[in-house]
């Protein structure tokens, strides 16, 4: 390809995505395709000679799109949002055009300065104070596995990195039962071992219970083991509960111990300062991580990470051989010592873009839009005969569950329901387990959902529902 068919191609391309986003509501949400469907039509040797963009992309509408679940429809509701908005799709077009590297200042200046930048703005946006640093992650489960190293590091005096775990004692992490898997992975990963996990119980609301902590600390001390981390939930995964951040960053200071908070979706909502003091304490803690990529319109991956001490991870992760020295500059971080992979992408672009070009306000205007419709989709829940609201919401985040009268299996219809709401394609709905029942989601925040999609949704849902009763 010759940059003037490159130069034709992308016309076409950008006018066909511009067509996609403006008409996304005639595709099914979910993805209507069986298992293999799309593997069967796919040649099983790839083309001996090039072929035309022209037939690669016929083959793009033809086969692949298809298999989609379309998440940047309006009718998406399901897990978290992962949205995108056309300046950050932008970003990104000039981010894969100029195809940096940017591991180290050097390798992309531009790229380091501005990232400092925007998470200077982004921690003040939620309201950080500014002894908090952050880098750009791909995502929240690379910054707790992060979290976690510098946990290790800490309450090992710097044995983790040199020595590992072998020969010291259990080091032991702390998170609500109803924390992301992605906490247990990262003990996997790391080494600390899923059994030095402990999942404290959760009171009503799905929050941490302190004092089932505490015990848990004291007994863990009386073995001879050392706590090293305690995970707070700002916005659990299943119902978006809060767990006590104040408190918890109490005993994290009292038992020198690392805190943690996870605010992976619901940390967007701290733009919102009406909204802060649901995240009291959290200037208290050592590490904090949201994604832009959940709710604030800037397309994945693109996760957001702050230490109060990065020097500790950095000095856990820095390695410098020779093919990696540089003239370097304290006043700007190597940002290759807080991440995982020495690779990394220009995340910082996409998230400039979209700060800039909605505006504090504009993406205030955004997520106070969606608190609004969660309320008021709540209101309607709780005057339906036969549905229930089980929590919420909590920020935009409520689950519900149809329980008519005389139901005795009522998990089983909920998951028949869920079933047939999403293999119509109209709208897509995950689960939960909430007090021993299963619940059915509503996570409202995509970028293009108005009350319209979700009303349309509901009545969908509640049609579905009537039709397993008969």
């Amino acid at each position: 390809m010759d940059f003037e068919e490159f130069r034709l191609s992308g016309h076409d391309f950008v006018s066909w995505m511009a067509d996609y986003l403006s008409e996304i509501e005639r595709y099914p949400v979910r993805a209507q395709v069986e298992p293999g469907a799309i593997l069967a039509q796919l040649p099983r040797e790839a083309p001996q000679d090039g072929e035309s963009i022209a037939r690669i992309f016929a083959d793009f509408t033809r086969i692949l799109l298809p298999g989609i679940t379309h998440w940047q429809h309006p009718r998406f509701l399901a897990y978290f949002p992962a949205n995108s908005s056309p300046p950050s799709v932008l970003a990104e077009m000039l981010t894969a055009t100029l195809g940096a590297q940017c591991m180290l200042w050097e390798t992309s200046p531009a790229a380091a300065e501005l990232e400092v930048r925007v998470m200077e703005w982004l921690a003040a946006l939620i309201g950080l104070p500014p002894s908090f640093t952050g880098s750009i992650q791909d995502s929240a489960s690379s910054a707790t596995i992060l979290a976690i190293i510098a946990a290790a590091e800490r309450a090992s005096g710097g044995r983790f990195s040199r020595d590992g775990l072998a020969g010291g004692p259990r080091l032991i992490l702390y998170c609500s039962a109803e924390a992301h898997s992605s906490v247990e992975k990262g003990a996997r990963i790391v080494g600390i071992g899923a059994a030095n996990v402990r999942k404290i119980p959760v009171d009503s609301e799905g929050a941490l219970k302190v004092p089932a902590l505490r015990e848990a600390i004291a007994a863990d001390r009386a073995c001879g083991h050392v706590p090293a981390g305690i995970v707070a939930c700002f916005g659990t995964t299943g119902i978006g509960a809060v767990d006590p951040i104040a408190q918890l960053s109490d005993i994290a200071r009292a038992e020198d111990i690392h805190l943690h908070v996870d605010a992976a979706w619901a940390g967007a909502a701290l733009i919102l300062p009406e909204l802060r003091g649901r995240a009291a304490g959290l200037d208290g803690a050592d590490s904090i991580v949201f994604n832009p990529h959940k709710w604030l319109m800037t397309n994945f991956d693109c996760s957001a990470f702050f230490m109060r001490d990065p020097v500790r991870l950095a000095g856990a992760l820095s390695l410098t051989p020779a093919y990696l020295e540089t003239r370097q500059t304290a006043a700007i971080p190597e940002y290759r010592d807080w991440s995982i992979a020495l690779g990394r992408r220009f995340r910082a672009l996409k998230l400039w873009f979209v700060l800039r070009s909605y505006g504090i306000e504009g993406l205030r205007t955004k997520l106070r839009a969606d608190l609004a419709a969660a309320e008021r989709l709540a209101s309607v829940i709780r005057q339906s005969e036969d549905f229930e609201l089980t929590s919420g919401p909590n920020f935009a985040l409520l689950s519900f569950r149809y329980a008519p009268s005389g139901v005795a299996d009522l998990d089983g219809l909920n998951e028949k329901l869920l079933r047939a709401v999403n293999d119509s394609g109209f709208t897509y709905l995950t689960k939960t387990r909430h007090g021993g029942r299963l619940v059915i989601r509503i996570s409202i925040g995509q970028t293009y959902t108005t009350w319209r999609h979700i009303e349309e949704s509901w009545h969908h849902i509640a049609a579905c529902a009537r039709a397993l009763a008969r």
